[in-house]
């Protein structure tokens, strides 16, 4: 109580409640645009030095955001993946995909429609290609 009046004084509030004291020093940080978000994430994905664990965490951070992920972060991460060799883990970023677009039947085609020249480039099968999504 004393530190809060002692804030109070050092603040020029004259208000009694400590919760004025919360709401006068509370505060939004910066919304980030769509544009900012998907350019973090690229840039991120794109570090020539990620290694194997920073691309897992990368993706399952971005996997718990409630979206799906732009065709060109996927790009991005599907690229890091084969930087490392990694096949099983762009199989898996695929797999993703395809479960966070759940009952929207259109997006997934449509991802993979915009990762197919990617995916031909860099030697990569969809899942449904390989038959594991029967598994």
């Amino acid at each position: 109580v004393q530190r809060a009046a002692a804030a109070r004084k050092h603040l020029g509030l004259s208000c009694t409640g400590p919760s004025i004291l919360a709401s006068r020093l509370y505060s939004h940080g910066k919304v980030e645009t769509d544009e900012e978000f998907d350019a973090r994430w690229v840039t991120y994905f794109n570090k020539p030095d990620i290694d194997a664990w920073e691309l897992r965490k990368g993706m399952n951070t971005l996997i718990g955001y409630d979206l799906v992920p732009e065709p060109k972060i996927l790009d991005a991460a599907l690229r890091a993946c084969r930087r490392l060799n990694d096949l099983a883990s762009a199989i898996r970023i695929l797999e993703a995909v395809k479960d966070k677009a759940g009952p929207h039947k259109d997006i997934y085609p449509y991802v993979i429609q915009e990762l197919r020249p990617t995916l031909e480039e860099l030697g990569i099968s969809t899942p449904e290609e390989l038959g594991i999504d029967k598994i």
